[in-house]
């Protein structure tokens, strides 16, 4: 069942303005998203402002930034308010078959996720749609044993977003503790729904009234 428990309401388009933050809040709390899911540059006043819970991204879009600068970035959001933190892993690294920098990395920031305080959690998105299905399934792996809490599918900025395949396939391959975040093309609820069914426990959209009301739109993320 598609509930608003399971939306993070989410905008990340780098042109978004305060006034379109305030619209999202509002809607957060009108309908009791899990969280709203912004821009750090957005987290402080978000988080001052809202009793929403507030979500962030990391190394975002890409990953590709250097271990001491998401630390930092993870730092700072936390420290501005996030209780939540999405981070992007280095798809590179994962292309060269070092996963002991990627697992290193989200060990990291987890760590510095938990030790900031109850209830906060760390989704690691690993972008499947640039990994074969035996990167995907180590990946797996890698985000259970380095103790983050979720593995989320996509950006919303690649060149794809949340399957029912690649849901199942970390549904599948994950260790139980570890729960799985859809993001990217989430756009009607019968999408969402089957989505829910295949195994996530979170949904990344900017879609989320809409949802709500079952009303399809047209958004990447």
């Amino acid at each position: 069942m598609l509930t608003s428990a399971y939306i993070d309401h989410t905008l990340l388009k780098p042109e978004a303005t305060l006034k379109q933050i305030d619209q999202l809040c509002a809607e957060a709390t009108e309908h009791k998203f899990a969280t709203v899911c912004i821009q750090p540059c957005h987290v402080k006043y978000a988080a001052d402002k809202y009793s929403v819970r507030v979500c962030t991204v990391i190394g975002f879009p890409l990953g590709v930034t250097s271990t001491q600068t998401k630390v930092f970035e993870c730092q700072q959001a936390l420290s501005d308010g996030a209780q939540e933190i999405d981070m992007v892993i280095n798809i590179g690294k994962v292309k060269d078959g070092n996963f002991e920098y990627v697992q290193n990395e989200i060990e990291q920031l987890a760590k510095l996720v938990h030790s900031s305080g109850e209830n906060k959690l760390l989704k690691v998105i690993i972008e499947t749609c640039l990994l074969n299905e035996v990167e995907k399934q180590k990946l797996c792996q890698i985000v259970g044993d380095a103790g983050a809490d979720f593995i989320k599918t996509s950006t919303g900025f690649s060149t794809g977003g949340a399957t029912l395949d690649d849901i199942k396939l970390l549904r599948q391959y994950s260790p139980k503790h570890v729960q799985v975040k859809a993001s990217g093309g989430i756009r009607d609820s019968n999408f969402a729904k089957e989505l829910i069914q295949a195994g996530a426990t979170r949904l990344g959209t900017s879609s989320g009234v809409a949802l709500m009301k079952d009303i399809p739109t047209t958004s990447n993320y």
